[in-house]
């Protein structure tokens, strides 16, 4: 059986700070955790600090990063670059490991933990 599903393109909002100069890898964004929307969808924001050991396993699918209340250091490894739609499971997505990004542009502003853990990324305001 096949399934449909209609989706309307919009132009998503760019976190990069120079756009030119950044370095990505493909992940599999993980639906667990994600709220549905008012439009009945789930979707991770670009700009979401992403975790889940995905970089030293790529069969890990890339989670939320996770430090609130945690003393220990942050599993963040990446940031994510575009909007995903995880409303029908786990969907692809590419996770910024290495660049200038703008956080003016994020869903939330890196903890100091997450902002530690990714020694690659540079944000600037």
């Amino acid at each position: 059986m096949s399934k449909f599903v209609e989706r309307e393109l919009t132009n998503t909002k760019g976190i990069l700070k120079f756009p030119d100069h950044y370095v990505a890898i493909s992940v599999t964004v993980d639906d667990a955790g994600i709220t549905t929307n008012a439009d009945g969808k789930k979707i991770v924001p670009a700009g979401t600090i992403l975790g889940g050991g995905f970089i030293g396993n790529s069969t890990n699918k890339a989670k939320k990063a996770v430090t609130a209340g945690d003393p220990a250091a942050s599993d963040a490894e990446g940031v994510l670059l575009t909007d995903v739609d995880v409303t029908y499971g786990a969907a692809s997505g590419a996770a910024v490991i290495h660049g200038f990004i703008d956080t003016t542009k994020l869903p939330a502003a890196p903890t100091a933990e997450e902002a530690a853990a990714l020694k690659q990324i540079t944000f600037i305001a």
